[in-house]
C-alpha cells in the first residue's frame, strides 16, 4: 500500500466541474464568470465565488443566474474567459494578479448569447447543459472572508438533445463535462462503473 505524507497545497481544486455563471450586469447585460467550485443535491446547487467579482456584485442586486456547463472540448473558451473581470475598475489585488476589465465576454470567449426562460441574465449557447436559477442565500464564512457561498435553487434545465437518453434523463456516456483538477482540464475518461441505484 502506498505511504501518505502530509502536505500543505497552494491549491485545493482536487477535481471539481467548471461551470460559467451568467449575472446580470446593471445595464441589463450579461457577465460571465468562470467558476470551479460547486455542487448539487436535488433542485439546489451550491456555488463558491470570490467577493471581488463582478459575479458576487451582481448577484447581490440582482438573484438570479444561469449555471452553464460547459463540456471537455471547451476548455479553451473557458480559459479565454480566466484573465477577465467585468470589475471596473480592476481591483488592485486582482490587477496584480493579472486580470483586465473586460465587458464583451460573450465576444470575448468566442460564446453566443441566448435568452432565457424565467431569468433575465442569458444563456451560453454553446454549453451542454444550461441550469437557470434563482438566489437563496449568500453567505460569506468566517474562516474565508473573501469568498462567498451562495445557494440557488434550479428553477429550469436545458440540455442539448444528444445528451437525452429519455424522458427528463441525461445520458451519462454521452456527458463529459469539463473537470477543473489542480488548476488543470480534464474530460472524465472511461466509465469505470456505477452506483446501485444508476438508472
Amino acid at each position: 500500500m502506498d505511504q501518505h505524507e502530509t502536505i500543505n497545497p497552494s491549491i485545493l481544486y482536487y477535481g471539481t466541474p467548471v461551470l460559467i455563471l451568467s449575472t446580470l450586469n446593471e445595464d441589463g447585460s450579461t457577465n460571465l464568470s468562470p467558476l470551479s467550485s460547486s455542487w448539487a443535491l436535488g433542485d439546489c446547487l451550491v456555488i463558491g465565488l470570490g467577493i471581488q467579482g463582478k459575479a458576487y456584485e451582481n448577484l447581490r442586486r440582482h438573484p438570479e443566474c444561469v449555471v452553464n456547463l460547459p463540456d471537455a472540448s471547451m476548455w479553451r473558451k473557458v480559459e479565454s474567459l480566466g484573465r477577465y473581470t467585468g470589475t471596473y475598475p480592476v481591483p488592485e489585488e486582482k490587477k496584480q494578479m493579472g486580470y483586465e476589465f473586460c465587458s464583451e465576454k460573450f465576444k470575448a470567449a468566442g460564446l453566443t448569447a441566448q435568452d432565457s426562460t424565467l431569468v433575465q441574465p442569458q444563456k451560453i449557447a454553446e454549453c451542454p447543459l444550461q441550469i437557470e436559477a434563482s438566489v437563496q442565500h449568500i453567505r460569506t464564512p468566517e474562516h474565508t472572508p473573501y469568498m462567498a457561498v451562495v445557494e440557488v435553487k434550479a428553477l429550469k434545465v436545458h440540455a442539448q438533445q444528444k445528451l437525452i437518453s429519455g424522458p427528463n434523463k441525461i445520458d451519462p456516456a454521452k456527458w463529459d463535462p469539463l473537470i477543473y483538477n489542480f488548476r488543470h482540464y480534464f474530460g472524465l475518461g472511461e466509465r469505470q462503473g456505477e452506483n446501485f441505484r444508476a438508472e
